[in-house]
């Protein structure tokens, strides 16, 4: 993508994600707190947030729901840690920052190159990572979102960053 619109390009089939290191370990810290949520140690249903990552396709039915339940739910959650785990990867090199906040290295611009099986956990981590914070500040609608209210800035830069990954990406497979 030749204006990099969302901080993201494409060369061949890779992205390349710009971003601050700063916004980088961000970013990291976000995903490592995600990746906490979906260890499996509490179950979905005792967790809106987690529910929403491992929706049932039996609503009206408890008894299926459970059951489709017990058979998926670790299984979803275990896939979700692991693309966790591959982003948090491809983080860590561009979210070392210094100790001193003062620091100008923590604006500065690097780059993370994205191989397609990488972008592909990426997109599924932050498009799962939204899902959990529109349930945590209740947004249900779109109406629900207030995009004024500073509690909505993550989500919507997340967004930002999911968009770009997805743009950039399907370029790429052109």
């Amino acid at each position: 993508m030749g204006d990099r619109a969302a901080g993201a390009g494409v060369t061949g089939r890779t992205v390349v994600l710009e971003v601050a290191r700063l916004e980088a370990a961000h970013l990291s810290a976000l995903v490592a707190q995600f990746a906490d949520l979906v260890d499996g140690s509490t179950p979905a249903h005792e967790d809106p947030a987690l529910a929403r990552l491992v929706p049932t396709p039996y609503p009206d039915d408890d008894e299926a729901a459970r059951e489709f339940r017990t058979l998926t739910e670790t299984d979803l959650l275990t896939r979700r840690r692991a693309d966790a785990e591959i982003v948090l990867f491809s983080l860590a090199e561009a979210a070392g920052i210094p100790d001193d906040p003062d620091n100008p290295a923590l604006l500065e611009q690097v780059e993370i190159r994205l191989e397609p099986e990488t972008v592909r956990a990426w997109l599924r981590t932050l498009a799962a990572v939204r899902l959990v914070m529109a349930e945590r500040l209740d947004i249900t609608r779109p109406e629900d979102h207030d995009p004024d209210n500073p509690r909505f800035g993550i989500y919507d830069w997340l967004g930002y960053r999911l968009d770009g990954l997805v743009a950039s990406f399907d370029d790429g497979q052109a």
